[in-house]
């Protein structure tokens, strides 16, 4: 996956109001930063970066808005051609995702440190990491949903697909938060194990 696909699809989401929805590149920041970063990161400036290539061919379009006590801003839009980009992206198969985390390269080592302390704390940052990401995503989620529950809203609710992306979010730092506790409990229970012999 390419990040065009990423911030086309971000644009799509909009505010619910209309599929072709417009986003400043201020707004598309912010919309990767709650409801994309569980699945795709990128910084504004490779964001802004982005929007300009798609622009340049024909898969979003931007429009000048005047503003009187702030800086101008430009809002974009879907193009049918970047549908059809996302069509053919969503049609295409998908590779299968891989982990690549330093933290798991610290703990398979872990038993050739003297001092397992600062992998233990950097596990108990990540579940707390964890456990603030999981707050987010249930606020998100219940944004989204409004006044259904939640298998009501799967039925009949408006878009979807944001929210079973912030599923996914939301099960992913669940079992971040649940296996680095858990970790960090086994490494203090050895440590403390090896200091009684």
């Amino acid at each position: 996956m390419a990040l065009r696909h990423a911030v086309l699809a971000a644009l799509l989401v909009g505010d619910g109001d209309d599929e072709r929805s417009e986003y400043s590149g201020y707004q598309l920041a912010k919309a990767f930063d709650v409801g994309v970063a569980n699945f795709w990161h990128a910084l504004p400036q490779q964001l802004y970066a982005e929007l300009a290539k798609l622009e340049k061919e024909g898969l979003v379009s931007g429009r000048e808005v005047v503003q009187e006590s702030r800086p101008d801003k430009r809002l974009f839009h879907v193009t049918d051609a970047g549908l059809a980009e996302l069509e053919a992206f969503a049609a295409a198969p998908s590779k299968p995702s891989f982990i690549r985390d330093d933290l798991l390269v610290k703990v398979q080592a872990t038993d050739s440190f003297a001092d397992s302390g600062p992998v233990i704390e950097q596990l108990e940052e990540r579940a707390s990491i964890a456990e603030a990401k999981i707050e987010l995503f249930g606020k998100l989620l219940r944004k989204m949903r409004g006044e259904l529950d939640e298998e009501e809203f799967l039925r009949s609710g408006e878009r979807v697909g944001p929210y079973l992306t912030c599923l996914r979010g939301l099960s992913l730092e669940q079992e971040t938060r649940d296996w680095a506790l858990r970790i960090a409990a086994v490494l203090r229970e050895r440590r403390t194990t090896r200091a009684e012999r």
